[in-house]
């Protein structure tokens, strides 16, 4: 990964430039005040037509046991994503990277999936929406599958939507389990720029269930003819994901 850059106030059109140039923020803690902007020589992505969903989850997605709703409740993802847990007893989102987000997501460049159960929210995510481009920023889970399930939901709605890329900034091994893959710099910066010109837009409109999300990513993997160095990409969250 390429040296962070040196630390930066944070305000909403910063962030955006940021994104379009390739470049995202994080912090050394939630109590850290100070950023810091990375480019990887190593970008995580998740392509759209290659997200694996296993039998079990395939099984849970078709139960609909949890309710999925898009951009009803920033707060409450941005917090569970910054909560801490045994084994992530501290977390990269601060104060300024929650306001700022915050303004993006009223301004509509941000947009969170949000999975409840018996009306309990137990798991989402959040990301920026540019053109054709998704960046997953994190997501988090407090009952088992629930951010595989929002994960799932978010890559249909992107492929309804007509996105091209699905970013997820680095790749865990658990990223990989899912389909994500790493990718040069150069490529990725790329790949980004064929997806600013787009002019997706993120569905926030209907409910989808979860036999429409597994419908809609089955009809994308069937219906991709172009070359493997062509990627319709995209990613989400290592930063966080469980």
């Amino acid at each position: 990964m390429a040296p962070p850059h040196p630390p930066v106030e944070l305000h909403p059109d910063l962030l955006l430039r940021a994104y379009a140039a390739g470049i995202f923020p994080m912090s050394e803690g939630a109590d850290d005040p100070e950023l810091f902007w990375v480019d990887p020589e190593r970008r995580g992505v998740f392509p759209l037509d290659g997200l694996r969903i296993a039998r079990s989850l395939a099984k849970v997605l078709r139960s609909d046991r949890f309710t999925v709703a898009v951009d009803r409740d920033f707060d409450a993802v941005i917090a569970g994503c910054a909560e801490a847990k045994a084994d992530r007893p501290s977390t990269w989102i601060n104060a300024p990277i929650r306001q700022s987000y915050g303004e993006l997501f009223t301004r509509g460049f941000v947009h969170t999936v949000e999975v409840r159960q018996a009306g309990a929210l137990v798991g989402g995510l959040y990301g920026v929406s540019l053109g054709g481009a998704f960046f997953g920023e994190s997501m988090f889970h407090r009952e088992p599958d629930a951010s595989k399930v929002a994960l799932a939901h978010l890559a249909a709605r992107l492929v309804r939507g007509g996105f091209r890329l699905l970013d997820t900034q680095f790749v865990t091994p658990h990223l990989a389990s899912l389909g994500a893959v790493e990718i040069s710099r150069r490529r990725y910066r790329r790949l980004l720029a064929e997806a600013l010109r787009l002019p997706a837009t993120f569905p926030t409109d209907a409910a989808l269930s979860g036999l429409q999300v597994l419908a809609t990513l089955d009809r994308s993997a069937a219906e991709v003819t172009q070359p493997a160095d062509h990627l319709p990409a995209g990613s989400l969250p290592p930063k966080s994901l469980e």
